[in-house]
């Protein structure tokens, strides 16, 4: 009990110091334009913001005129434009997992503090990503470390775009499967792709951001991990159940 409340108090104190020095504070994290990029850097950031870019695009197009299809009662085009959705999602989620996956492995390279604060939970509409992220803010509070919050952040955008896949994914395969569609799994895709654009935005400004930080010989270097992502050219049909 006592090794319990000692605990307790350190944390306590802890998180007080945090606050006096202004550690923990995201005043200014969204004010002003993003870091300026040299012109190699802003070539990797351009080819994956113009790819994810795209795909959400095509998501959330494809979305809305299901939701105009069905509101007409043109159902099976409805669902077809669900299926295209669902397929686009499928292959943005592994380009946007593979370059959080190559940043993570690449995090001893940055030269320099990383000038991104991650995200917050109230800007996100679905239950699971609002419980997700609360729980990633309170962990955050925690490190003192810009490489180690950074570290946690991009863990928490690939959690975060894994747990989206997952929910959408089910959703759609439930509908796919049984021609059961109310109108609460059409509100459930709505409230997914929301988020989902969000979580792509974010991420992309992370990957921005450790950009911003890294010398042309470390860029050499993570540009040629990075490349073969992009050449990925199957676009697959549909969605598996996890």
């Amino acid at each position: 009990m006592g090794a319990l409340v000692g605990g307790l108090i350190l944390l306590v104190v802890g998180l007080c110091l945090r606050r006096l020095l202004g550690l923990g504070s995201r005043r200014g994290s969204r004010i002003g334009r993003p870091d300026v990029l040299a012109p190699a850097h802003l070539a990797l950031y351009t080819s994956f913001s113009n790819e994810i870019e795209t795909q959400i695009a095509i998501i959330s197009v494809s979305l809305n005129d299901a939701f105009e299809d069905r509101d007409s009662g043109r159902q099976e085009n409805a669902w077809h434009l669900v299926r295209i959705s669902a397929a686009e999602w499928q292959r943005v989620v592994g380009i946007l997992t593979a370059m959080l996956d190559a940043i993570q492995r690449n995090l001893s390279k940055p030269h320099a503090l990383i000038p991104y604060r991650g995200i917050v939970a109230r800007r996100f509409h679905s239950r699971s990503m609002i419980d997700l992220l609360r729980m990633y803010e309170f962990l955050d509070q925690l490190l003192f470390r810009s490489r180690a919050r950074f570290h946690l952040q991009v863990h928490m955008l690939r959690k975060a775009a894994a747990t989206l896949t997952k929910e959408f994914t089910r959703a759609y395969n439930y509908g796919e499967r049984t021609e059961d569609r109310p109108a609460e799994l059409w509100q459930r895709l709505d409230i997914y792709s929301h988020d989902f654009d969000l979580v792509n935005k974010e991420a992309l400004m992370a990957f921005r951001a450790f950009l911003s930080c890294l010398s042309p010989k470390s860029l050499q270097s993570f540009a040629g991990e990075l490349e073969p992502i992009l050449r990925r050219e199957a676009r697959p049909a549909s969605l598996s159940a996890d």
